[in-house]
């Protein structure tokens, strides 16, 4: 039984969404560094974009090396390239707390620099 017909809104349609609000969300974020920002907010917000940054990074990647099966079922298909974007958004998190400080701390510091924060 197919499901997918239920929703009109296709894997790839919700994906996209999904990808610019968090972008959206990101640039919120963003915006509301000022003076004011603790330490800890503006690393959080850095850690957060530079996240965001090295899971694009990848699913490009994902998008060059990997080849689609014509043949594979539609919602299979849905279901692997969700479960590829999980595993990818948490591959970006490691990689980004295990070697991502030194872009991390160059951030940090042109940002505060930037705004004036002690």
């Amino acid at each position: 039984m197919d499901f997918s017909s239920i929703n009109g809104l296709s894997y790839s349609n919700a994906q996209a969404a999904a990808n610019a609000g968090t972008a959206n969300a990101l640039t919120n974020s963003l915006n509301k560094i000022s003076s004011d920002s603790s330490e800890e907010e503006l690393k959080g917000i850095l850690k957060d974009f530079e996240s965001y940054f090295v899971e694009q990074v990848l699913k490009e990647m994902k998008e060059t090396f990997i080849d689609e099966d014509e043949d594979e079922d539609q919602t299979m298909a849905q279901y692997k390239d969700m479960y590829m974007d999980m595993a990818i958004e948490k591959v970006a998190d490691v990689v980004v707390d295990q070697i991502g400080e030194t872009y991390t701390q160059q951030l940090y510091e042109q940002m505060k620099r930037n705004y004036n924060i002690e």
